[in-house]
């Protein structure tokens, strides 16, 4: 990571427990959402978060944006300690943390108008008058792609396209510094998915935003992420640029997630592709498996990867990777060595 981290999550833990009984309610368990997750990510850039679902990569998001309270660790917003922070003294925080949700049809209020919800967050900050707030959202809504004379209507009234798109000036009109993208394109067309990746990233451009955005499309996230985390069952198992991580993947899950992405014209070298197929099922995140937790699925495992946990580690192209038996090393540093000549 180049420059100042902006936020930054240190052994960060969350457990949800497990209740049983109805009058009489006892803990049975917990659930490890999130198991020691330490990441950073510097001003102005974007770090994407993958994997598959329940690997914790949205609850990861909430504690960036502090809507969850970790069980332990530490969540870092521009050199504060903000973990376990009041919700009075996180208010102010609010104006510079925002997310943007992954449902645009539940996460607008329908008995409200864009207008209303759009200019919510200002009226719960006390910023600007009523007709400030009025002509903040407008300009908001015309930079967004909406029609600022659709300021009275109601969300049922727009596409979902254009429900996400009310939901980003939602998230912009606090002008925050972070916004947590909660896997804001998983639920539109794939034509529409693309309009709002390039809206999302001239709204970086213009505005100097900081993203975490939350998917488990690999494609999806290399067109606007710099760096790139994978997740699994709870762990960080990968972080390294976009670029190094989906040409030379360090991880055997990397690899498996690559595999199924398709290619809409595949040359020879992609039909030649093999698709990784993984064995079995996620194991359960109430009891997470000893040693590395994709052991269980992993086609290169050894008897070290059910007992020993791998530490997330350099292995040569300035990412970082957890796996006993790293693929791609020599590649990397063959074209670290490639790249370090020529310049």
């Amino acid at each position: 990571m180049d420059g100042d981290p902006l936020v930054e999550v240190q052994d960060v833990v969350k457990h949800f427990p497990l209740g049983r009984g109805v009058v009489l309610r006892r803990n049975v368990g917990s659930v490890h959402a999130v198991d020691g997750v330490s990441l950073a990510i510097a001003r102005g850039e974007s770090l994407g978060i993958v994997g598959e679902s329940g690997c914790g990569k949205s609850t990861l998001a909430r504690l960036m944006a502090r809507l969850l309270e970790p069980t332990a660790g530490r969540v870092i917003y521009d050199g504060q300690d903000i973990s376990h922070w009041s919700r009075r003294r996180l208010r102010p925080l609010r104006r510079e943390v925002q997310m943007i949700f992954q449902d645009p049809y539940s996460s607008l209020n329908p008995r409200r108008t864009v207008g209303a919800i759009v200019s919510e967050p200002l009226r719960i900050q006390h910023l600007g008058t009523r007709e400030e707030r009025r002509r903040r959202v407008r300009e908001l809504m015309e930079r967004v792609g909406l029609n600022p004379e659709h300021y009275n209507r109601y969300p049922h009234e727009f596409s979902g396209g254009q429900r996400q798109r009310i939901g980003i000036a939602r998230a912009l009109v606090t002008t925050p510094k972070l916004i947590v993208a909660d896997e804001p394109v998983s639920a539109l067309d794939v034509s529409i998915q693309a309009q709002i990746l390039n809206l999302l990233a001239d709204l970086q451009k213009e505005f100097g935003l900081t993203y975490a955005f939350i998917a488990h499309d690999l494609d999806v996230v290399r067109h606007i992420s710099d760096r790139v985390a994978v997740m699994y069952l709870g762990k960080v198992v990968e972080l390294s640029r976009a670029d190094e991580l989906t040409t030379r993947p360090v991880h055997p899950y990397t690899e498996a997630l690559l595999s199924a992405v398709p290619v809409p014209t595949p040359d020879a070298r992609e039909r030649r592709r093999e698709r990784v197929r993984l064995r079995g099922d996620v194991p359960s995140p109430v009891a997470p498996p000893a040693g590395c937790r994709f052991h269980t699925r992993c086609r290169y495992a050894t008897a070290i990867c059910g007992t020993v946990e791998p530490p997330l580690i350099d292995h040569g192209n300035g990412g970082l990777a957890a796996c006993h038996h790293p693929l791609n090393v020599g590649a990397v540093t063959a074209s670290a060595t490639v790249r370090r000549a020529a310049s």
